[in-house]
């Protein structure tokens, strides 16, 4: 029988956030990695083989796990260097803790980077990088660009042998937007007689807008900052870098990338929690079947000067239910039925069954215990030597008389809880009947152990021999 449940404990919350939180991890090492694009093919692969399961697509069902199995024992072998690499690139607090950002340069970075390569090879540049303003009425000319930055395409775009190398080239929201741009000149009489075009060009714009130019020197291979008409000479890449900031606001690209990157966590966060939460629900839940299963009871904590004299039953029925993957698997051996005698005293003690004396393997709910109670009789052993008296039923033939009966052994010795032992005077044998007997003879009979719990002592047989003599009775 099958019903839906949603019952959900606090183990299957754990069980959730825990596999959701690995899931989550194994993404952390290795997104942007060709195993990454694998494996999630492979997970594209899985749901659409789930759904051809679900409606009954046998032959494509069976061919999308075939292409699994076989993608799953690629990935090991084809990939293994970049697993491995993986792992051994990695301490334990940043396979189980830190997420990894990717090693990008961000824009300023990047600008710097190629500013002094172009100084090491004395190249000259001239990098604009607007502010609010807009210059398209100051600037002229030029080649539209949408290509994004980069240190080698910084170098291209300056290359001597570039159509384009004269012109300004301008950058905005990490691309270059535009290259070979001619720039207005500065009408500043008082400018040094080194400063060429480019210098110009650079104090020119910055004196009509809000833009910062950065000039690289070609002959003297020196970097210069224009800026509100004024001239910087750079000294260093920190000073740069500083200025750089100041003029981008701290680099709201920076900012931005570091955003987008919190976002896709949170996001691949989100989606492992969803995954694990549908696997649980189609697999460790789903749709509930019930059970029936007998199971033994077994007592703990019994006080050893104690023994069990009788309980009455051996087994409880316990109907269970789970999804059908789990109750399929579900063995004896997993479940258990448990009653603590710790407290239990000489006499008939009764329990009641609950969940606390259920054990239960994960995902397995309890439903039902038949029955709710047991009764547990407990008592000190004692040894007690008891005469056998012979239980004799029926009728002896009317003309035979019952001359000798003779019992061997005449004593046995009875093993039993004290409060019922001492109540017991005579142990008797099984019923032997009259009616069979026509002459004297021998017979071997077990002794009759009333009430449930009384044993034999272990040193003396549960069989006694009777020998009786019979004989004619005289007719006068």
């Amino acid at each position: 029988m099958e019903s839906f449940s949603i019952l959900i404990r606090w183990q299957d919350v754990v069980d959730i956030l825990l596999n959701s939180y690995i899931l989550f991890r194994f993404y952390v090492l290795i997104r942007g990695t060709q195993v990454m694009r694998v494996i999630a093919g492979i997970a594209l692969l899985w749901i659409f083989q789930r759904i051809a399961v679900s409606l009954g697509l046998i032959v494509t069902s069976w061919f999308l796990q075939g292409i699994i199995a076989a993608a799953a024992l690629i990935i090991v072998i084809v990939f293994r260097n970049e697993i491995r690499s993986i792992l051994q690139a990695k301490n334990l607090k940043a396979i189980f803790w830190e997420l990894s950002h990717k090693n990008t340069l961000t824009p300023v970075q990047i600008i710097i980077e190629g500013v002094y390569e172009m100084t090491r090879r004395h190249m000259g540049a001239l990098i604009v990088l607007p502010g609010a303003e807009d210059l398209d009425d100051l600037i002229q000319g030029g080649i539209l660009w949408s290509g994004k930055i980069s240190k080698e395409m910084l170098l291209s775009v300056f290359w001597p042998n570039n159509p384009v190398h004269d012109g300004a080239a301008i950058i905005r929201d990490q691309r270059i937007v535009r290259v070979g741009t001619i720039l207005p000149l500065s009408e500043k009489a008082d400018l040094p007689s080194s400063y060429g075009t480019r210098h110009r060009a650079a104090i020119g714009l910055s004196e009509r807008s809000d833009a910062l130019a950065i000039v690289v020197s070609e002959e003297r291979s020196r970097v210069m900052i224009a800026k509100d008409g004024i001239a910087y000479h750079i000294k260093d890449n920190l000073q740069l870098e500083h200025l750089l900031l100041d003029h981008l606001g701290n680099v709201p690209m920076q900012r931005d990338q570091r955003f987008r990157e919190r976002l896709e966590f949170s996001l691949a966060g989100m989606l492992c929690l969803l995954c694990i939460t549908g696997i649980w629900f189609s697999f460790a839940r789903g749709f509930e079947t019930l059970i029936n299963l007998s199971v033994p009871v077994e007592y703990m904590n019994r006080n050893a000067q104690m023994e069990i004299m009788d309980t009455s039953i051996n087994s409880v029925n316990l109907i269970l239910g789970g999804s059908g993957t789990l109750t399929k698997s579900l063995t004896g051996e997993q479940v258990k039925v448990k009653i603590d005698l710790d407290k239990a005293v000489a006499g008939v003690n009764t329990f009641t069954l609950t969940q606390e004396n259920i054990v239960l393997p994960p995902g397995i709910i309890l439903k039902n215990i038949d029955p709710a109670a047991i009764k547990v009789n407990l008592d000190k052993p004692e040894r007690k030597v008891l005469p056998v008296q012979v239980a004799w039923v029926g009728k002896l033939n009317e003309n035979l008389i019952m001359e000798k009966v003779s019992v061997d052994p005449e004593y046995a010795t009875l093993v039993g809880g004290r409060l019922i032992i001492e109540n017991i005077t005579t142990i008797y044998t099984k019923k032997i009947p009259l009616d069979n007997i026509e002459a004297s003879g021998q017979i071997t009979v077990k002794l009759t152990l009333h009430p449930p719990g009384l044993k034999i002592a272990s040193d003396q047989e549960e069989k006694v021999s009777v020998r009786y003599t019979v004989k004619n009775r005289l007719i006068e």
